[in-house]
């Protein structure tokens, strides 16, 4: 087993938000809540009373009461809280205190940090409401974004909610093409654009792709310009931003159906056009509720920092912090830029809770910086991981160089449902290498090929009952034909999340991978990230990607692609030192059939490996139905990926 490097006192449990939850579900229900385990056992005996009980809990005030809870429709048609009537927007809004910080504003380069009260943020979410009402925007309109993450982004998902528009926001480092394939679909009315952003020192400019936007978004009746980089001229035709904001308005908020759409996420759409994930007002109220309250424990006063851009799931769960009355670190920027760029915020935001990405700590941990020593982490009580499994040297760099006394949370959710599916709660150890355990209200579990769930073994990770932030629908899917050939086809009326995961028997979780680039070499199944969480701790090497093909008469071939670090060859020594890794660190059946040099390895734009892609390519599909270019970092290097698959297949 796994050794613990880190358990709760009692004193922490008995002041946890999770606990008083517990308390008062035990006089609610009548019965004891000892423990995490305990709730999770009752939320999916009774799923239904468990989402009940978090409406009553925190008050939520729905403006026309539900006449059921759930309708009896199998996913994905589960619709909840039927006839309840609400605004995401106005629970957002309600709890924080006037005077109470609810956004830091924080640029790279250290400047100071700009603080936005709610009694601030609520006359500014009034003010944009406002306009777009007399812009004519109306229930169901689309209002698309290409923001940074920044308070504009905040204030303008709010003021789109409050008006019951549906927002849709792309991050300026996607560019032209992949911001249009997304944004077009949905039609948008108006479009809230910035001029550029910052990254790594350097002001990038995007008037050109905005320009792009503008003559490819037909539907466009008005363009706002948020001047977040440059001192120059607002572009012709387009509104500013200070104007915008300038004429006063009453705080209003359109009461619409629980289900009503709310936001479009887009999936990285490494294939065809990227998928919008269309979330409603109720199910991420909910979601937003359990997450920032039950697991990151946020209390009024309190702030969040979690490094996301406005392009990935976690920038939309980090808003729902605000119901809690709590405030939320806004960081715009490089995380690394200077070194421990992440850690510095932290510091000086005072953050209680810090939420990041897997690869911003094992990029940190390679840099040498020590935040223990340079900072006063002394309010950081609970570091959140996402994006990835987090790797065992991991959680031991974040007890040594950030707070023995920090709680490591890696968990595992997604886009999909805007939350999370696994991770760790305020009674769970933490150990190396495993995630805490199911979350209250998430019926999941490991399925072998037969649906029969597997303990101590790998299957693949499936949801059994919906959840109320599962998509309402597809967007453009009126059949819901794309949404159940997305998570359902395999079993109908199951959602088959496409990662591949041991459930323990001890309750704690392990995520090896995508299920669909996962490779099966002679009947075992081994997890593309157990590859990288071991090369990628050898100095030589930068970035590793491990494919795994199926050939003719039941063969299978085992490639690895290498990116050496600068100066380095992939020479005999190195493959040598390689297979000696693999073997004694994992297993005889991890040494690949062949280890290829390559100039770079290509990700989707919120920073996924192309795995699938690749494997596509060299399974011999042609580029075009491979992936979308638009959608990658680095296109020239998935071409070059394309001419290696090409010369192979001969």
């Amino acid at each position: 087993m796994t050794d613990t490097i880190w358990s709760p006192t009692q004193a922490r449990i008995e002041g946890s938000a999770l606990r008083a939850y517990l308390d008062w579900l035990q006089e609610r229900e009548g019965r004891p809540f000892p423990d995490h385990d305990a709730l999770w056992a009752w939320s999916v005996e009774d799923v239904g009373r468990f989402w009940v009980s978090l409406v009553d809990y925190y008050g939520v005030e729905f403006s026309a009461p539900h006449t059921e809870v759930r309708t009896a429709d199998p996913m994905p048609r589960t619709r909840w809280f039927t006839g309840a009537t609400l605004n995401w927007a106005e629970q957002a809004l309600r709890r924080g205190a006037g005077d109470a910080v609810a956004l830091v504003c924080v640029q790279e380069g250290g400047l100071p940090a700009r603080e936005i009260t709610f009694d601030e943020l609520r006359r500014t979410v009034a003010a944009v409401a406002g306009w777009l009402r007399r812009a004519g925007v109306r229930p169901g309109d689309r209002v698309g974004a290409y923001l940074p993450n920044t308070e504009h982004a905040v204030i303008g998902a709010l003021a789109a909610a409050a008006v019951g528009a549906v927002w849709a926001c792309c991050s300026p480092d996607f560019g032209a093409e992949g911001t249009t394939g997304r944004l077009a679909q949905l039609e948008p009315t108006v479009l809230i654009a910035t001029d550029g952003y910052h990254w790594n020192g350097k002001e990038v400019d995007r008037a050109d792709v905005v320009a792009h936007l503008r003559e490819n978004l037909p539907t466009l009746r008005h363009v706002v310009h948020v001047p977040c980089v440059f001192d120059r001229p607002h572009p012709e035709g387009a509104t500013p931003w200070d104007e915008v904001v300038a004429t006063g308005a009453p705080l209003e908020f359109e009461q619409v159906e629980f289900s009503h759409p709310l936001w479009v996420l887009f999936t990285s759409g490494t294939t065809g056009l990227p998928k919008g994930l269309v979330h409603g007002h109720g199910g991420i109220t909910l979601e937003g509720l359990k997450w920032s309250g039950l697991y990151a424990g946020m209390r009024p006063g309190e702030r969040l920092f979690a490094f996301t851009s406005t392009g990935w799931a976690l920038w939309n769960m980090q808003v729902n912090v605000l119901v809690q009355g709590a405030g939320i670190v806004l960081y715009e920027g490089s995380p690394g830029h200077p070194a421990g760029a992440v850690w510095e915020v932290a510091a000086r935001t005072g953050a209680q809770v810090v939420l990041v990405g897997a690869a911003v700590i094992t990029a940190t941990a390679g840099t040498g910086v020590r935040p223990v020593q340079e900072h006063d982490l002394s309010r950081l009580r609970h570091v959140m991981v996402s994006g990835s499994a987090l790797p065992e040297a991991g959680y031991h760099w974040v007890m040594d160089n950030v707070s023995p006394d920090v709680r490591i949370d890696s968990t595992s959710g997604g886009t999909d449902v805007s939350g999370a599916f696994v991770g760790a709660n305020e009674y769970t150890p933490v150990r190396p290498g495993r995630i805490g355990g199911r979350l209250a209200g998430v019926d999941c579990a490991a399925w072998d090929e037969d649906g029969n769930p597997v303990v101590e073994s790998v299957g693949d990770l499936v949801i059994t009952q919906p959840m109320p932030s599962m998509p309402v629908h597809l967007w453009n899917d009126p059949d819901d034909a794309r949404y159940t050939e997305s998570y359902f086809d395999t079993w109908p009326g199951v959602w088959r999340h496409g990662d591949w995961v041991t459930m323990h028997a001890d309750g704690s979780v392990s995520v090896h991978g995508r299920s669909d680039s996962t490779l099966n070499r002679q009947g075992v199944r081994l997890g593309s990230s157990d590859f990288y969480d071991v090369l990628e701790t050898l100095p030589e090497i930068a970035e590793t990607l491990v494919v795994g093909v199926d050939l003719p008469d039941d063969g299978y071939w085992l490639g690895l692609f290498v990116v050496p670090t600068p100066g380095q060859d992939l020479d005999d020594a190195l493959k040598q030192k390689i297979v000696t890794t693999l073997r004694t660190r994992l297993t005889p059946r991890h040494v690949p059939d062949e280890i290829v040099e390559a100039p770079a390895v290509p990700h989707t734009l919120s920073g996924k490996r192309l795995e699938v892609p690749i494997k596509k390519l060299l399974s011999g599909r042609p580029l075009e139905k491979a992936a979308n270019l638009a959608s990658v970092d680095d296109p020239d290097a998935l071409r070059w990926y394309a001419r290696f698959a090409a010369d192979r297949l001969g």
